[in-house]
């Protein structure tokens, strides 16, 4: 069973030092959560296929392209709406009424919520998120947010949310930093790294499988001599992304401390020196794929990902040697273009709101409705902040994760 024992709060701060401003630049897409402890699979072009050799180790990188993204980069527009003219000693004075922080003055000097000058709650999805089931499972929590900000604020004529799922974890963070998104889902080392970047601030955790922490693992073939950690030395080894939390953190970090494998220079670089072959498949399923198809010895993924496959499929395909247990599911956050008024409107309407925005478009529990399924993977969220992911973050001070990770 994996351990960890926290490594303090000045080693974290240094980690997030050095990820910096820069690190969100290249931040790939990880899983799920979506992003981490999601039941989604992550967004992948084609399976892992050019290999660079060099002594002692082999990575192999899929081949699929981060792009931005889809939505087009606009930028924030503050709307300074003149006030009405004041008679002071005699004298007219023009005041203004505000026009920063998602607000925008009126005539009557009240502030109306405007998340970013658009008078739309843009929400970003995580890429991990299956595109076909995404306006049946997030489009009741769209319209909650829409709803609960119109019915609590006041907001301008034509108020609306719309949403859009990002490319990678990279532009779903990038699309926070620039006002473009006011709020999404995404996975824990991205947001820590979203925080420490100034795009980003946790406000929620989701609860799925009804817990507020989910499982890190590794499997193999279910003929394979490989029972411990310490047998994957020499093995060819899959991992769902250099930034997944549950699929390369982890269980690189477990491969290390328990099972004294060397682990070279992963997950920042090639692993040339490392007594694995490291593969990053795309995604946290792809990475199952890799070991089902026999391109693997062993494959690290996220505890749910049975339950994606089927477990039937999984056991037939693969079994699990090592499990990691406790890591906190992923959150959802908010644009720091936003100022505490509609920061606060958004978390409140999840706080607030009943247990069906989690059921999907009919509102009703799948059960075994396998035909249709469109119920969300997390039932619940709790206020949140940076602090609920710090040993996600001590994790990656342990493997010396910098910010030379996001030029990988």
């Amino acid at each position: 069973m994996g351990h960890y024992t926290d490594s303090g709060g000045s080693d974290r701060r240094t980690f997030l030092r050095a990820a910096g401003a820069a690190g969100v630049a290249g931040l790939a897409g990880c899983l799920g959560g979506g992003g981490e402890g999601s039941n989604g699979s992550e967004a992948t072009d084609t399976a892992a296929s050019d290999t660079d050799t060099e002594s002692g180790g082999t990575e192999t990188e899929a081949s699929g392209t981060d792009t931005e993204a889809s939505e087009t980069d606009t930028e924030v527009s503050e709307t300074d709406t003149e006030g009405s003219d004041t008679d002071t000693e005699g004298s007219d004075t023009d005041t203004e009424s505000g026009g920063t922080n998602g607000t925008e003055g009126t005539e009557s000097g009240s502030a109306s919520l405007t998340f970013g000058g658009d008078g739309e709650i843009n929400m970003g999805v995580s890429p991990s998120v299956p595109q076909d089931n995404l306006i049946q499972q997030y489009g009741p929590i769209r319209d909650r947010l829409q709803s609960y900000v119109t019915e609590n604020y006041e907001v301008p004529d034509g108020f609306s949310a719309s949403m859009f799922v990002g490319n990678n974890y990279s532009a779903i963070i990038q699309a926070l930093g620039q006002g473009t998104a006011d709020i999404a889902e995404t996975g824990p080392f991205a947001a820590a790294l979203g925080v420490k970047s100034g795009n980003a601030d946790v406000i929620l955790q989701r609860k799925g499988y009804g817990s507020w922490t989910y499982v890190s693992q590794i499997a193999t073939a279910p003929d394979s001599d490989i029972e411990s950690l310490a047998d994957l030395s020499g093995k060819r080894v899959s991992f769902s992304d250099r930034l997944s939390t549950s699929g390369c953190l982890y269980p690189l970090y477990d491969m290390k401390t328990e099972g004294n494998v060397n682990i070279g220079d992963l997950p920042e670089g090639t692993g040339a020196n490392a007594d694995i072959e490291a593969t990053f498949a795309g995604g946290h399923p792809a990475s199952y794929e890799l070991l089902a198809n026999g391109r693997v010895d062993a494959a690290a993924m996220g505890g749910f990902v049975p339950g994606i496959i089927g477990e039937d499929t999984f056991e037939g395909n693969a079994r699990l040697f090592h499990k990691h247990e406790g890591l906190p599911r992923a959150p959802i956050v908010v644009s720091t273009e936003l100022g505490d008024t509609a920061s606060s409107a958004l978390q409140q309407a999840f706080l607030e709101a009943s247990e069906t925005i989690y059921l999907g478009a009919d509102g009703e529990a799948d059960g075994d409705d396998e035909e249709n399924p469109d119920d969300l993977w997390f039932t619940e969220v709790r206020e949140a902040n940076v602090d609920t992911y710090g040993n996600v973050i001590d994790v990656a001070n342990e493997l010396g994760v910098n910010e030379d990770i996001f030029q990988s």
